[in-house]
C-alpha cells in the first residue's frame, strides 16, 4: 500500500512538471512565431516587395508616425509603398525583444531601426495579434528617436 501511495505522488508530480513544461515550451514557440514573422515583415523592405509588406497588415492596422497615424491596412500600404520606390531599401530593422501574452494573442516586438548607411536612428515597437493559428498580423506600429 505504502509503495502504491508513492507511485500515485510521484505520477502526480511528473504530470504536473510535464504540464508546465508544455505551457513554457509553447509559450517560446509563439515568441519565436513572433521573432520569425517580425523578421520576414523586415524582409519585405530588404527584398523592395510592397505586396508581401501589405501581406503582413490587419485591416485594423494603426501606424503612428510623429503626431499623425495611418489608420487601417489600405491607408499604411499606400503611405508605406514610397519606401519600396528605390531600388535600395530607405531602411531596415530587426526586433531586439518580443514578448508574448499568456493567452498567445497579442505580442510585442521592439528593436532598433538603421539608415541606408546603417547607422541607428529610431527604435520601433510593432503590437501583433494572431489572428488564426500561426497568423500573425500587425495591428500597432510606432517608431521613436534614438539618443545615443
Amino acid at each position: 500500500m505504502k509503495n502504491r501511495s508513492q507511485i500515485i505522488l510521484l505520477v502526480t508530480i511528473l504530470m504536473a512538471v510535464g504540464s508546465a513544461a508544455g505551457t513554457e515550451i509553447e509559450s517560446t514557440d509563439l515568441q519565436g512565431q513572433v521573432e520569425d514573422v517580425e523578421r520576414a515583415f523586415a524582409r519585405t523592405m530588404a527584398d523592395r516587395d510592397h505586396v508581401a509588406f501589405e501581406s503582413f497588415l490587419s485591416e485594423e492596422a494603426v501606424f503612428l508616425s510623429g503626431t499623425t497615424s495611418q489608420r487601417g491596412k489600405r491607408a499604411v500600404a499606400d503611405q508605406w509603398k514610397t519606401y519600396f520606390a528605390e531600388s535600395e531599401p530607405p531602411f531596415s530593422w530587426e526586433p531586439e525583444t518580443v514578448s508574448v501574452l499568456d493567452s498567445g494573442k497579442l505580442a510585442i516586438s521592439t528593436g532598433p531601426v538603421w539608415n541606408a548607411e546603417g547607422k541607428r536612428t529610431s527604435t520601433y515597437t510593432s503590437i501583433w495579434r494572431q489572428e488564426e493559428p500561426g497568423v500573425w498580423r500587425i495591428i500597432f506600429d510606432k517608431g521613436n528617436k534614438f539618443c545615443d
